[in-house]
């Protein structure tokens, strides 16, 4: 019998004579198939058609279709592009919309009292704010007033909040669109190496948080970021089972970084010229073609986290209108689940983990949590 505790080569000695082809074949470096590809694309018209028969259900008992608020500042190229996609998107899902057409030139005076006027017009369900704004408008401030309960980008600080809590909330899109393709494409996060290039309010941060967080994806996270030395950041991406990246710059991951069977996310998205073409194309952060030969998974771009991020924007719209109009989305089973039971389920879950793998003096609970549980060898 083989020991998983032997070293290689002892097992190869082990090998009977008669099974010599067998044993140049474990020697062989197989040649590896292509990444499967996250299709993002795919999995959000399943998701937008499985919204659009529960929004059928409610309207037909009824209750008003939700509604999304569009606010445009300008008259960006790229920003007319990402609004389109989400009006589309919001109609297929039977979901109405508008857009709030503003110039440029707009105070931010007068584009906060727009959006205090959305917040009390109860027949608005849901607000977005497309970004980029102007220079002399600060996102922050445009982001904080828009109402928590109708902010559907998550973007709102009481939002990211609850998202650091791990609190029911609104999180931002692109984040949750990543857990969501993930999940539906079968990949598993649970005690893996996460590392996430890229720390950025909206997408890097919260993605790590979600990916590390405990009932969530409850990886093992490491960010990367902008003053990370190259060459740490090339050992962390190489550790990785699970790469996330979110910079913005081609190229930036090459397939001598990585490892094999990498699962890979390519957040990254720039517009570039391509002269073969002679047209601009979207790059991402990835070298898809070298990656993708060592990945076991992988996201394209575009047709990855985009229509995924687009998909998210319309679940929160539907769950901010059910709130709004005091539809209880849980089971009364659900419901009455008490935070203790919860807390007990979590502990037997990591006690369970560590019976698997054997860790001398390692804390399972963070440090200020307020059950604190050691492991220890018997």
């Amino acid at each position: 019998m083989f020991s998983r505790s032997r070293p290689l080569l002892r097992l190869l000695a082990e090998i009977p004579a008669d099974v010599a082809v067998v044993k140049r074949a474990f020697h062989a470096t197989p040649s590896r198939a292509k990444a499967q590809l996250l299709d993002g694309k795919r999995i959000s018209r399943e998701i937008l058609t499985e919204l659009r028969s529960e929004i059928d259900a409610w309207h037909a008992i009824g209750r008003k279709k939700p509604h999304l608020s569009v606010v445009l500042v300008g008259n960006n190229p790229a920003s007319l592009s990402y609004v389109g996609n989400k009006l589309k998107a919001a109609k297929s899902a039977g979901i109405t919309s508008e857009t709030i057409r503003l110039p440029e030139s707009i105070s931010q005076s007068d584009l906060l009292s727009l959006l205090e006027s959305l917040n009390t017009n109860r027949n608005v369900d849901g607000i977005l704010v497309q970004f980029p704004l102007p220079p002399h408008i600060s996102e922050r401030a445009v982001c904080d007033t828009v109402s928590p309960q109708k902010d559907v980008d998550g973007f709102h600080v009481e939002s990211m909040g609850h998202l650091c809590q791990g609190k029911e909330g609104f999180y931002p899109c692109t984040p949750l669109g990543i857990m969501e393709l993930l999940k539906r494409s079968g990949v598993d996060t649970f005690g893996k190496n996460a590392v996430v290039c890229g720390r950025s309010k909206n997408v890097g941060m919260p993605t790590a948080m979600l990916m590390h967080a405990d009932g969530c994806g409850d990886a093992t996270t490491t960010i990367c970021h902008r003053h990370t030395p190259n060459k740490q950041m090339r050992a962390f991406v190489g550790l990785a089972d699970i790469l996330i990246t979110a910079v913005g710059q081609p190229g930036l991951i090459t397939a001598d970084m990585v490892r094999d069977g990498v699962v890979v996310v390519d957040v990254g998205i720039t517009r570039r010229f391509d002269s073969a073409k002679n047209a601009f194309v979207l790059k991402g952060d990835v070298d898809f073609e070298g990656v993708s030969q060592k990945a076991s998974f992988i996201t394209p771009v575009p047709g990855g986290v985009g229509p995924m991020t687009v998909c998210m924007l319309i679940k929160n719209t539907f769950t901010a209108a059910r709130k709004l109009r005091g539809y209880k989305e849980r089971e009364a089973a659900e419901e009455s689940i008490s935070d203790y039971d919860r807390e007990i389920r979590t502990t037997i879950r990591l006690d369970n983990a560590q019976h698997q793998q054997h860790r001398s003096g390692i804390e399972l609970y963070d440090q200020f949590d307020q059950q604190p549980h050691f492991v220890t060898n018997t």
